[in-house]
């Protein structure tokens, strides 16, 4: 979605692949101009090398966007220590350092632009999901702090915050159908409009330490719990 969305604008896209290399191959075959790297967020020094690289060859790289996360159940009552570890890894603490080797060491010509895909939760929060959710609202965290340390005044950090798009975690499509509806306008987002706010977003348009929501709505309201499970009441 993304990477087709720039590729379609004329960027040279570098699709990061975690898990699934050859699908982000069979993305990248379909592309004008795009390559594919590769490696485990779960390690942070790897992830920093991988930047080190890019950082090192590219010299006009002007966008990172970090989206990629775990989603794990775990609940308030009882925080599950591996998985509050790997979310706290992959979804704050690894996006973050990429960013900082991003803003330190990339060139880029007109200012460079950081990403974070944050999620709708940090504005309606609930308590499903607790140490996923909790790695995002650290994560939100640094937007503005980030944004804040820069000296170059054509650089912008964004946070940009997705609400229910897909069908999520064990959602059938019925329930997604129900759970996806779930909010202001009753309208389910297509996933094209966060492509379309990524790219808005690159070019630099708003003020640095923003976050968007792309999510119909959702954040306004107040959820006791995931839509996930809401749906299925």
């Amino acid at each position: 979605m993304l990477a087709r969305r720039f590729g379609a604008a004329g960027w040279h896209v570098v699709l990061h692949a975690g898990h699934s290399v050859s699908a982000a191959e069979d993305i990248s075959a379909t592309l004008p101009s795009a390559e594919v790297v590769a490696c485990n967020l779960i390690d942070g020094a790897v992830a920093l090398d991988m930047v080190e690289d890019l950082a090192a060859r590219l010299d006009d790289w002007r966008v990172l966007i970090n989206c990629a996360a775990v989603f794990k159940p775990d609940s308030a009552e009882a925080l599950n220590p591996v998985i509050f570890a790997e979310a706290m890894r992959v979804n704050a603490e690894t996006p973050t350092r990429m960013a900082q080797a991003f803003l330190a060491d990339a060139r880029a010509k007109g200012g460079k632009r950081v990403i974070h895909f944050l999620d709708m939760k940090i504005a309606n929060p609930n308590p499903d999901f607790f140490s996923y959710t909790m790695a995002k609202h650290a994560l939100a965290s640094t937007v503005k702090m980030l944004a804040m340390a820069q000296s170059d005044p054509a650089t912008r950090v964004y946070g940009l915050a997705p609400g229910a798009m897909l069908p999520s975690h064990d959602q059938v499509s019925e329930e997604h159908e129900i759970s996806g509806r779930m909010n202001l306008l009753q309208r389910l987002t297509d996933p094209e409009e966060l492509a379309d706010a990524a790219l808005f977003m690159a070019q630099g348009w708003l003020a640095s330490g923003e976050t968007l929501f792309v999510d119909s709505g959702q954040h306004l309201l107040a959820q006791p719990r995931d839509v996930l499970y809401l749906a299925r009441q």
